[in-house]
């Protein structure tokens, strides 16, 4: 399957992730009550799966060139700042340094390894996720199920 977007995938469909038409930022995950906790805010898991989406759609764009390759996410640290309401908006960082160098260990070792940062804010504009995302990148090789990260 080859991807222009996360948005594609059929978990971001169910789920409802769409794409930003504003300034920066990458994806949306629209209000809705299905996102609901227990204290009428955004459910912790709604937050964590529009960040990861929001870290893969920024991979994405990255490895623009380099579609022969299978992305896996290894490590999550994320850290929830303030109850968020309503629609969440998603952007995604990294350093240019470090895309450099893993774009130079998949072209010499076939792999590499990514961090990448993510903000969610809500409607309010208030800042509620802030999380990093380590992905694994290997060439497509072999069969995915096949990877050892």
């Amino acid at each position: 399957m080859v991807l222009t977007s996360v948005t594609e995938l059929p978990f971001n469909q169910h789920v409802g992730i769409r794409k930003a038409s504003c300034g920066d930022a990458l994806l949306i995950l629209p209000a809705g009550p299905q996102f609901l906790n227990h204290l009428g805010t955004v459910h912790a898991g709604a937050q964590l799966a529009l960040a990861e989406a929001c870290s893969g759609e920024f991979l994405l764009q990255g490895l623009t060139g380099n579609e022969n390759v299978v992305p896996v996410v290894r490590r999550v640290d994320a850290k929830f700042k303030k109850p968020a309401n309503g629609t969440l908006v998603a952007r995604a960082t990294s350093d240019p340094s470090v895309l450099d160098a893993m774009k130079q260990s998949l072209s010499d070792k076939g792999r590499g390894l990514v961090k990448i940062s993510v903000k969610l804010h809500d409607e309010s504009g208030s800042l509620t996720l802030i999380a990093d995302f380590e992905w694994f990148i290997a060439r497509n090789d072999k069969q995915s199920h096949d990877l050892e990260v």
